[in-house]
């Protein structure tokens, strides 16, 4: 068994909680902490040397204390980001704190080698690439939408000239407002005439719309396999859009072939789990209905049907030592 589970996420993150909950059950050892926290209600000390190559010393958290040398495996959620623990300071001071803290804690939290990361975070912003996830996805055998990236007027305005229906998606959600609330900007079909002069301003993505017949999100985490189709009564073209609480779920079995492929696509990533979304043009229980979509190699997951089960894979990864899979 793992000595200690070390849970890198905010104060507020309930998916961590069932994880916590979970590995509690287990017996498990637990110490969560916010990296952006530091300060008096988080401080540590670690050392290394030639005779002693490895990253050792106390981390101090208001509620416990973790020696790294006892952290058999590390949670990496959602840790606050650390600008905002100093975003009282003036802006060079603020951007100066932020990195040392970055650079310093979390290079240290980023570096237990003995310890199984799910996932490591330095793997994370590597895969967060749509571009690069859409490469893999061809490579891997996966079937994938016709897609263009461009600022470019002429480009996009040929792109939607050659396929009969075309949409628009961003690579990242939306940023918070002056307000602090986050936004969205869903998925959404354009048209040629659609297109002007501001497209330069900044890259976008087009794909080729798929005539799906409804999305689905497979959960893997380690060996285990959870798929979910998504249905939404209203039609919409991003499921996402509307009530959630109006979503239909049916369990789904993902073709063999696909399973593989996504199996390594995590390991070419570095990664022990990812959230998956699928477009299906058919029943499903072909894999020339399967188009892969993206992966969030950091998603949510707490909303879907099997969110105990996924809670158990994830505990059976934390807990078990040395382990990558399950």
């Amino acid at each position: 068994m793992a000595r200690t589970v070390l849970v890198v996420t905010a104060l507020e993150d309930v998916t961590a909680d069932w994880v916590i909950a979970a590995l509690n059950e287990r017996g498990v050892t637990v110490v969560r902490v916010d990296p952006a926290d530091v300060g008096p209600r988080l401080s540590f000390g670690f050392r290394i040397g030639a005779d002693a190559p490895a990253w050792s010393g106390l981390l101090r958290t208001e509620s416990r204390d973790v020696e790294l040398g006892e952290v058999g495996a590390v949670y990496h959620r959602r840790p606050t980001p650390y600008r905002d623990r100093f975003a009282r300071l003036p802006r060079q001071q603020r951007d100066f704190a932020a990195a040392e803290a970055r650079h310093g804690l979390g290079g240290v939290l980023n570096d237990l080698r003995s310890a199984v990361y799910v996932n490591h975070p330095a793997a994370v912003a590597r895969a967060e690439f749509k571009p690069g996830q859409l490469r893999r996805f061809a490579e891997l055998g996966l079937r994938i939408p016709a897609t263009l990236v461009t600022n470019d007027l002429v480009a996009a305005r040929d792109f939607a000239a050659r396929h009969p229906s075309v949409v628009c998606k961003t690579f990242r959600g939306l940023p918070p407002g002056e307000d602090g609330r986050a936004g969205a900007i869903w998925t959404q079909r354009v048209h040629s005439d659609d297109f002007d002069d501001s497209l330069s301003v900044t890259a976008h993505l087009f794909q080729a719309e798929i005539p799906k017949a409804g999305d689905v999100r497979v959960t893997v985490v380690g060996r285990r396999v959870f798929a979910q189709r998504i249905s939404a009564p209203c039609g919409a073209l991003d499921w996402r859009c509307g009530s959630w609480d109006d979503l239909v779920h049916s369990p789904v079995t993902v073709p063999s072939v696909v399973e593989t492929a996504l199996h390594r696509y995590l390991a070419d990533s570095g990664l022990v789990f990812g959230c998956f979304d699928f477009a299906l043009t058919g029943d499903g229980s072909s894999p020339d209905d399967w188009w892969a979509i993206e992966c969030n190699p950091n998603g949510q997951w707490g909303w879907l049907p099997d969110a105990f089960a996924i809670t158990e894979a994830f505990a059976d990864i934390l807990s078990t030592e040395g382990s990558g899979s399950s």
